[in-house]
């Protein structure tokens, strides 16, 4: 009888059936993030009204911005991780996760401390409203502070999924999603602790995900093919270092960007008043649905082309891309044709002021363009990310995050007079740049000769 293992092989099969067997959980994981993350808005706006919606939107934009890396470099950790089982390399597994491990863990304490010395300073940097600044700033004390735990469950996600497991994070995020909804419940309205209430509670809920996650791998270490244990979790290896470095930069230069650029745009939009700034953060949880469904195939995506690219499976490469394609745009359909027919109800769920609402009615073109854009993008991202090319992620980084974002905001919303309406446009549009990219280096790149010295290390 053969050793038990948690690792899947994405280099045969059908490609229909495993992305949608491990991007299935990848997605109940992000949408049970989102789930709760919309309680504590919907918790703190009937509990605060617009002040306390305007407060966790912008709170949560703080939050998400400083993530850039965990993402960044976790997205790279996947990749190289199912690279590496592409090529047959399992002996450096436990070497790599020590050395991401470590590394990321460090990145997290320094930032946290950095930005919870400055978090007024950026909240006045993001415009926000004075009505709400005391809530806005109690909710992003609480997630800086929390920073540690946020990067720690992104990195236990990154193991398991780039071995192919995607079935338990999802086991470790539900727990969590129940118990932060519970804290909301008690913390915001029975306490009344207001945004702060409901940062603790997402928090918490990260810690739990991460603690879980931790001990789930370290007990089964050997389903794994790993031999970690807590000294090597604090152990770095230079080689392994780099080459995380290297496709790393570029992948949180393109999360930091996007970020960036929605908190350039976001602190635009908060200038429009407390209703606009209100509506954002509605707007940012409807768009939210859209991106969990094209995060959940690009992470899939990305393992399932690492591992083909490193096993030198180039066919089964752009099955995978036209697969996800497919399913997000089906999907995309569906969700406008929902905020089409019902939007006044959808906005309800968040709140019943009839200035929010009113400033959505104008939102729904805009969101029709979002939806097609993360359907467009999931499958193009999968594959740039899951070819580890260092210079199709930074060109990424800095024509989606950065020029595109803010130069067509600017260019809507200022130039063109269209105020918040046309900075969402520019993000809205600037979201199909990925397509156009990938295809570029699907066509013309050297995606199909990987350098040996990347598995080489």
């Amino acid at each position: 009888m053969g050793k038990r293992t948690n690792i899947r092989d994405f280099t045969e099969g059908n490609v229909t059936g495993q992305l949608l067997s491990f991007a299935a959980p990848l997605f109940l994981s992000n949408l049970l993030q989102i789930v709760y993350n919309m309680v504590d808005m919907i918790i703190v706006g009937q509990k605060l009204g617009k002040v306390g919606l305007s407060a966790v939107s912008i709170g949560g934009d703080v939050s998400h911005f400083l993530t850039f890396l965990a993402m960044g470099f976790s997205s790279a950790g996947q990749v190289i991780i199912a690279q590496y089982l592409g090529a047959g390399q399992k002996e450096k597994l436990t070497r790599f996760i020590g050395t991401m491990f470590s590394f990321l863990m460090l990145c997290a304490l320094t930032l946290s401390i950095v930005c919870t010395s400055l978090r007024v300073q950026i909240l006045h940097l993001m415009n926000t409203p004075a009505e709400s600044f005391s809530e806005a700033l109690a909710y992003a004390t609480v997630c800086t502070v929390g920073l540690v735990f946020i990067y720690g469950y992104n990195i236990v996600s990154a193991v398991l999924r780039g071995m192919g497991d995607s079935v338990r994070p999802f086991y470790f995020i539900s727990i969590a999603a129940l118990v932060n909804i519970a804290l909301d419940l008690l913390l915001v309205m029975v306490f009344d602790m207001g945004s702060a209430g409901a940062a603790i509670a997402t928090v918490f809920s990260q810690a739990l995900s991460f603690v879980l996650g931790s001990v789930y791998i370290l007990s089964h270490r050997e389903r794994y093919s790993i031999t970690v244990s807590g000294r090597d979790l604090l152990h770095i290896e230079r080689p392994m270092l780099r080459r995380l470095v290297q496709l790393g930069i570029p992948m949180a230069i393109k999360s930091a960007a996007v970020q960036f650029s929605k908190l350039f745009v976001n602190s635009w939009i908060n200038s429009y008043g407390v209703a606009v700034s209100a509506f954002a953060g509605v707007a940012n949880k409807i768009n939210s649905v859209s991106n969990l469904i094209s995060q959940a195939f690009n992470t899939a995506g990305s393992s399932m082309v690492g591992q083909n690219i490193g096993a030198r499976r180039y066919d089964r490469v752009k099955r995978v891309m036209l697969t996800i394609f497919a399913i997000t745009t089906a999907i995309a359909t569906i969700l406008t044709a929902l905020i089409l027919l019902i939007p006044e109800k959808i906005y309800g769920c968040f709140t019943s002021d009839p200035e929010v609402i009113a400033v959505g009615m104008g939102y729904i073109p805009i969101a029709v363009l979002i939806f097609y854009g993360s359907a467009a993008r999931s499958g193009m991202n999968a594959f740039i990310n899951g070819s580890g090319n260092v210079k199709a992620n930074f060109a990424t980084a800095i024509l989606d995050g950065i020029v595109l974002r803010i130069g067509l905001g600017l260019l809507f919303g200022l130039a063109l007079g269209m105020r918040h309406f046309g900075f969402w446009l520019g993000d809205a549009v600037a979201g199909f740049t990925p397509l156009w990219l990938g295809l570029i280096f699907y066509f013309f790149g050297s995606w199909r000769k990987p350098k040996e010295e990347r598995l080489s290390e």
